[in-house]
């Protein structure tokens, strides 16, 4: 497992050639390992990471729960938590889609380190966290979730799929687990 830092693409081949990080970087892995899932390049927090297909995919299924920690712009209400926890209305491959009911609550600054790229300051008004769980794993789909309820995306931080957290482990840290859940 890795805590994936702002700013690198989850992948270990970068087809496009850009001169974005790879997770590669960050520790000499064996040959033939893949993310779990993936996180998008502003995203950080909680990877898991296999060489096993088979484990990448029951993963990736709806059998785990994942955990996202999200700071939104404004002051977040019950209102909209229910709406989270209900399902709300995003766009997926070009067609509307509701997401599955999920589990959403109001959370205390988490008190993560600061990223490599601030966020923004009190000038642009409050911020407020939300925990998010869900058992699926739409293309960007919490940032979509959040933006749905009009509270857009500032920073988004895996910390738990299934069993596993990601605890106190630093940004860029590498730990080998002995098994996935």
């Amino acid at each position: 497992m890795i805590h994936k830092p702002w700013g690198m693409i989850s992948q270990f081949v970068n087809p496009a050639k850009r001169k974005k990080k790879l997770l590669g970087e960050l520790y000499n892995f064996p040959k033939g390992t893949m993310a779990i899932g993936r996180l998008d390049v502003p995203s950080e927090g909680l990877l898991l990471l296999t060489t096993d297909g088979k484990v990448s995919e029951a993963i990736r299924s709806n059998k785990y729960e994942k955990e996202y920690y999200v700071q939104v712009d404004g002051i977040i209400t019950e209102k909209e938590i229910d709406q989270l926890k209900n399902g709300v209305e995003i766009g997926f491959n070009g067609k509307k889609y509701i997401t599955k009911p999920g589990k959403a609550a109001i959370i205390k600054d988490p008190k993560f380190p600061l990223r490599s790229q601030k966020i923004r300051d009190a000038r642009h008004g409050p911020t407020s966290w939300i925990s998010i769980c869900i058992r699926e794993g739409k293309f960007r789909q919490v940032r979509k979730m959040t933006a749905a309820v009009g509270y857009p995306t500032l920073r988004l931080i895996r910390v738990r799929i299934g069993k596993i957290e990601l605890g106190n482990l630093e940004v860029g840290g590498v730990i080998e687990v002995d098994s996935l859940m």
